[in-house]
C-alpha cells in the first residue's frame, strides 16, 4: 500500500502514468502534496515517454486546495496557501509544457486546483459522475492552478466568468457540450477508455505527435500568415524524415492491395463515444 499522496508509474508501452494517490482525502492539495505533485511532474518532465496519463485514485479526481489544512493558521495562512499555490502551478506548468500529448482521466469531484490541474491534459476524458465547480469565490478566495487562464481559452470570456463568479457545478455531459472536455464515458468505463487513448498515442509517430502539440499551442497566441508559414516548416521537415516516408510507402503499398482504409474512413476498432 503506498503511502505518497502521488506516483509515477512507468508502462512498458510508453505511458507514463501520474496518478493521485490519496483518495481518502479526495486527493486534496496540502502543501506535502502540492511539492509531491511538483516533484512528480518534474521527473516526468525529465522522460516524458510517448505519452502521459493523469488520473486519480478513488471516486474524485480531486477537491482542490485542502480546507482543512489551510484553516487557523492565523497570520501564517497566507505564506502557507502561496507555499501551496506555487508548488502546485510548477506542476501544471510542467504538464502544459510536455511536448508529448497528456490524457487526463476526470470521475467524480475536479473542484478549485482539481481543474486547473485536470485541464492540463490534451485530451480530457470525463466520466458521467464528474462534477466541474471552481468554488473558489465561495469561500472568499480567486482561482488558482490556471483556471483563471485556460477557461477563457477553451470556453470564452462569458462562460468562463459564469463558472468563476457563479460557482456553478458542470456535470460530465455539460463539460463535453460546453467544451471543457473531449469526452464522457460511463464510470466503469473511465480508466480503460483513458489508458487506450494514452497507449495508443504512445504508440504513434512520437514525431509528428509532438509537432502537431507544438503547432496547436503556437497556433493559439500566432497571427495566421505565421502559423501557415510553421506548418509548411513542420510538415516539409516531417515528410523529409525516415518515419514519415516509410509510413508513407506502407500506406500507399497496402491501399494498392485494398487493405488500406481512405484517410477520410474512420479506422475499422475507433468507436463514437459521447
Amino acid at each position: 500500500m503506498s503511502t505518497q499522496p502521488v506516483r509515477v508509474v512507468r508502462h512498458s508501452d510508453g505511458v507514463v502514468e501520474l496518478f493521485l494517490d490519496d483518495p481518502g482525502r479526495g486527493n486534496a492539495l496540502d502543501l506535502p502534496t502540492a511539492e509531491a505533485l511538483r516533484d512528480a511532474a518534474a521527473d516526468i518532465a525529465a522522460d516524458p515517454g510517448g505519452a502521459v496519463l493523469l488520473r486519480a485514485a478513488g471516486g474524485n479526481f480531486c477537491v482542490g486546495g485542502d480546507l482543512r489544512a489551510f484553516a487557523g493558521r492565523g497570520a501564517d495562512t497566507a505564506s502557507y496557501v502561496h507555499a501551496v499555490a506555487s508548488a502546485a502551478h510548477e506542476a501544471v506548468l510542467a504538464l502544459h509544457e510536455l511536448p508529448v500529448p497528456v490524457v487526463s482521466a476526470v470521475r467524480g469531484a475536479a473542484a478549485g486546483g482539481g481543474i486547473g490541474l485536470a485541464l492540463a491534459g490534451d485530451l480530457v476524458v470525463a466520466s458521467r459522475s464528474a462534477r466541474f465547480r471552481l468554488a473558489y469565490t465561495a469561500i472568499g478566495l480567486t482561482p488558482d492552478c490556471g483556471a483563471s487562464w485556460i477557461l477563457q481559452r477553451l470556453l470564452g470570456p462569458r462562460r468562463a466568468a459564469d463558472l468563476i463568479l457563479t460557482n456553478r457545478v458542470l456535470t460530465g455531459e455539460d463539460a463535453e457540450r460546453w467544451g471543457l472536455v473531449s469526452r464522457v464515458v460511463e464510470d466503469a468505463e473511465l480508466d480503460d477508455t483513458a489508458y487506450r487513448a494514452a497507449a495508443e498515442l504512445a504508440a504513434g509517430s512520437g514525431a509528428a505527435l509532438r509537432a502537431a502539440k507544438a503547432l496547436l499551442r503556437a497556433g493559439a497566441e500566432a497571427p495566421l500568415e505565421k502559423q501557415l508559414a510553421e506548418e509548411a516548416r513542420s510538415i516539409a521537415t516531417l515528410a523529409g524524415g525516415a518515419q514519415a516516408q516509410g509510413a508513407m510507402e506502407s500506406f500507399l503499398a497496402a491501399r494498392s492491395r485494398g487493405r488500406a482504409p481512405s484517410p477520410l474512413s474512420a479506422p475499422e476498432n475507433s468507436q463514437s463515444v459521447s
